[in-house]
């Protein structure tokens, strides 16, 4: 919320030094693309009085909702990726745990994750590929009346593909794996043959946090090779082939500057959608993964150099757009740190053994009923965790106990392996946390974003003191006037005029 209120004082201060208070995104000119298709359909436009192409509504809705369709329909297929790697992390994890390899047999469960995690992380490349051409189809179908609502209906599409592309697995790890996997004598099973995957003994955090670790550093350095490494040998190649077909190896200045990689359609669009995701894996998830704050700030202080080396020496000069903000991606942003708060509470709550540590220590814990608590408080915290299953309904001549994470009732008890009552009391303690989380946090960024006004006061006051001037000299400019018309019609002059 700081940032994004440092943001919009950032942002009034550049609208100021570059004079674009006054000026509105309705001054664009039409797209060609909309003129041409709807020409026929002329209405008025009610600021400059004259007839312009229209869209009627009908023809409107229709084009968002087979756009919105499309959208639907690739995050389907998202989604059906993640639940491919959810079964290949289901059958080769019975492999690992039988591997010849005492290394992998060992750390079977490191093994599975890691591995899916990389086969994850190819499809999320090879999905990223298709998604570009997919939201430019669907963007073009809807027929944008200006330039800036292209791009924003562009960005938006781009950042909910991609966002739902490299989220959507750490969300099933996040909240879904080891949630319903059942327990001895009666695991549930997909498709009656794969047991549910487990988390690891020590928690689910450390898959989540092995999933963001590995994706958010393979995609740091492949946006880096993608963004100077792929132009350089561009570059390379086409000066290469130009010294080949020119026998003056001295080509002019200009002409070097023009083989150079042109910018690309969307102008800055793929650096805006790069730090916004980068932003999300910083906060959705940072009570999972709290070095992520600390990879972005070091990536950014590399991509900073890279873009500056890349504008000037790599790519052809842009050409320049007036814009008052960044669009669409504030609020992209804003809905982020939303997100945030919500998917953070979850974390902590659910994903995390915050709440059960916390309800046993007051609760059932050695200083249950204690008011002094210490670090000893947590003792005998693992035995209460576990639960007992009988060995001998397994059928097959074993005798005795085993313990398993959960709680639940022991076998020899009246109704067995049924929820205990501090499965209940934790549930309830979990869902408490989450509503007082989220109302405490979200109050105190409405009372930050309500401290940090979104203009400087210094700058309020200078704009505020230019209105006033402009507003005399267009006041002593009519007194002059009216004085003037006064002289030549013959009546006497009044300096002081009412």
């Amino acid at each position: 919320t700081v940032f994004l209120e440092f943001w919009k004082r950032r942002r009034s201060t550049l609208i100021y030094a570059w004079d674009l208070i006054e000026w509105e995104e309705d001054e664009e000119t039409l797209r060609p693309q909309f003129e041409a298709k709807y020409y026929k359909m002329e209405t008025v436009n009610p600021i400059t009085g004259k007839p312009e192409p229209h869209q009627p509504s009908s023809d409107k809705i229709t084009r968002l909702l087979v756009s919105v369709s499309g959208i639907f329909f690739m995050i389907s297929l998202v989604i059906t990726a993640v639940f491919a790697v959810v079964v290949y992390r289901l059958v080769v994890m019975e492999h690992f745990a039988s591997f010849k390899w005492n290394f992998i047999k060992q750390y079977w469960q490191f093994a599975t994750s890691g591995a899916a995690v990389c086969i994850n992380f190819v499809i999320i490349m090879l999905l990223n590929l298709a998604y570009e051409k997919i939201a430019y189809l669907l963007t073009n179908l809807e027929y944008p009346r200006t330039e800036s609502e292209w791009e924003n209906s562009f960005a938006l599409k781009m950042f909910l593909f991609q966002f739902v592309n490299l989220n959507s697995s750490i969300f099933y790890i996040a909240f879904f794996l080891g949630r319903f996997v059942g327990h001895p004598g009666k695991y549930n099973k997909l498709f009656d043959r794969w047991r549910l995957e487990e988390c690891h003994p020590s928690g689910c955090l450390i898959d989540l946090c092995l999933q963001m670790s590995v994706i958010m550093f393979l995609k740091q350095i492949w946006n880096n090779f993608m963004e100077l490494g792929y132009p350089l040998i561009q570059n390379w190649w086409s000066r290469h082939k130009i010294k080949r077909g020119v026998q003056d190896a001295s080509i002019p200045q200009w002409e070097n500057d023009w083989n150079l990689q042109p910018m690309n359609l969307h102008g800055l669009m793929d650096e805006y959608l790069e730090m916004v995701l980068q932003f999300g894996f910083t906060t959705i998830f940072v009570a999972a993964f709290p070095l992520a704050p600390l990879l972005a700030l070091l990536n950014n202080i590399i991509e900073i150099r890279l873009d500056a080396y890349k504008f000037v020496t790599q790519w052809r000069r842009p050409l320049p757009a007036r814009a008052t903000d960044i669009g669409i991606w504030l609020g992209i942003l804003e809905g982020i740190g939303i997100l945030s708060v919500i998917t953070n509470a979850f974390v902590i709550a659910i994903t995390s053994d915050y709440i059960p540590r916390f309800v046993y220590e007051y609760r059932y814990g050695p200083c249950a009923n204690s008011a002094e608590h210490s670090d000893n408080c947590l003792q005998g915290y693992v035995n209460n965790s576990l639960s007992f299953f009988d060995l001998s309904e397994l059928g097959v001549g074993k005798s005795g106990y085993c313990r398993y994470r959960d709680y639940r009732t022991p076998p020899w008890s009246s109704k067995p392996y049924e929820f205990t009552l501090q499965y209940w009391h934790i549930l309830a303690a979990r869902l408490a946390f989450i509503i007082v989380f989220e109302h405490l946090v979200f109050g105190i960024k409405s009372f930050i974003a309500y401290l940090i006004p979104d203009v400087p006061k210094g700058l309020y006051n200078r704009i505020r003191r230019e209105k006033y001037l402009v507003q005399e000299m267009m006041y002593e400019a009519e007194l002059e006037h009216l004085q003037q018309e006064r002289r030549k019609s013959g009546q006497p002059v009044h300096h002081e005029w009412p």
